[in-house]
């Protein structure tokens, strides 16, 4: 490799050809200008998540665990356990995450109950314009059937809302605790929500039939029964008027 200063032999210049610098972080590069500088790689593995982050998790988790374990005391047989703590327990569960099966000894259910909704509201002059009665219980239906995975909504929402209702009420209306007054409270919105995603026209008051038939009982093994009448009501019944809040659209 030639000097600066040396003489050319031959005619010919020699060419210098500089050599890549290796630094302790790696190959150096061309960077945009040209110029070589350091490649630094991989920077490896980024750093934990945030304290913030963190504390959110563990909140998760924890609020997860306790929610398990007051619904497992909801449903698991009379225990002393249970019976201790059974305000807390209640006040968490109800309304939203109550179970109505029994975890050791389930209970099916041996009448189907059709829930039909009519509303009504009152006009600038006074008059009070009645619905038709609006059949809940069909629109479930019409989302279950067919469906390889309806949804806990369709499924459940509407049947525990009454039967909560039922077993804080009894066979009369008259609320005797504020659980019975919650329980009408949720099945009042449950039902209100439903007319009015459903159907046109505003209402401000609400009244729900609940109509019982039993289920007939199944066939023998290999057997046919011929088709019949459609089964008769075993009972009808009337709830008293609710108001609501304003809904829906004229």
């Amino acid at each position: 490799m030639g000097r600066p200063g040396e003489a050319v032999l031959g005619g010919v210049e020699p060419v210098d050809v500089e050599e890549s610098e290796h630094s302790e972080t790696g190959p150096a590069v061309l960077d945009r200008g040209g110029g070589p500088h350091a490649y630094r790689g991989d920077p490896g593995p980024r750093g934990p998540l945030s304290a913030g982050a963190g504390a959110a998790i563990v909140l998760c988790l924890a609020l997860a665990l306790v929610h398990v374990l007051l619904v497992f005391l909801h449903v698991a047989p009379p225990n002393p356990v249970s019976q201790l703590y059974s305000r807390p327990v209640n006040a968490w569960v109800y309304p939203l995450f109550e179970q109505n099966w029994r975890l050791f000894a389930p209970d099916p259910d041996s009448v189907n109950r059709q829930i039909s909704a009519r509303t009504s509201r009152t006009k600038p002059d006074g008059t009070v314009e009645v619905s038709g009665w609006f059949d809940l219980s069909a629109v479930d239906t019409s989302a279950i059937e067919h469906n390889p995975f309806p949804s806990h909504t369709a499924q459940n929402m509407l049947r525990r809302a009454w039967s909560s209702y039922l077993e804080a009420f009894g066979a009369d209306d008259q609320p005797r605790s504020d659980r019975a007054v919650m329980m009408r409270t949720y099945l009042r919105n449950i039902a209100a929500d439903r007319v009015a995603a459903h159907r046109r026209g505003s209402f401000d008051s609400l009244q729900l039939r609940v109509t019982t038939l039993r289920i007939p009982a199944p066939n023998a093994a290999g057997g046919t029964r011929p088709p019949g009448p459609a089964a008769a009501p075993v009972d009808i019944r009337n709830l008293p008027w609710w108001k609501v809040a304003p809904r829906g659209t004229d």
